[in-house]
């Protein structure tokens, strides 16, 4: 698991620069100057994925907690969740960089999902915790 957590690390830095690339460069052709969730795409790519994923790394290197049932599944609504989040914030970037007007149920719809993305996060961030708490505490008894 250890390798698969450097893997995903190093996908989720792939995207975080091909996001910030993105966003500097779509901004500047649209000649955008205002504020766009276009800049936050680099920098939840780089948290949530890139360092989250090397954390769990080094965790499952000291508390080998994945052995344990269910933490393939969470990890992998946990990408989902992630990647819902960074979706919707692509989509509303594009839609504020563009000034596309959105309708309000299209602007609601978005909002939604976007909460479903980060409920998705915060539920998966707890539970991988709680695993790893298990296993730590396992290695002490």
């Amino acid at each position: 698991m250890i390798k698969r957590y450097f893997n995903a690390a190093i996908v989720y830095a792939s995207l975080a620069l091909a996001c910030g690339v993105f966003y500097r460069e779509f901004t500047k052709y649209m000649e955008f100057t205002g504020k766009t969730n276009l800049a936050f795409l680099h920098t939840h790519y780089f948290m949530l994925g890139m360092f989250f994923f090397l954390a769990l790394a080094l965790l499952e290197r000291a508390f080998a907690f994945s052995a344990q049932k269910g933490v393939k599944g969470w990890v992998t609504v946990y990408h989902i969740g992630l990647n819902i989040t960074t979706a919707c914030l692509f989509l509303r970037g594009l839609a504020q960089a563009t000034e596309t007007v959105l309708s309000p149920a299209l602007n609601g719809s978005l909002s939604g999902v976007a909460g479903i993305g980060h409920i998705l996060l915060g539920v998966n961030i707890l539970a991988l915790l709680i695993l790893v708490r298990r296993a730590a505490i396992a290695i002490k008894e």
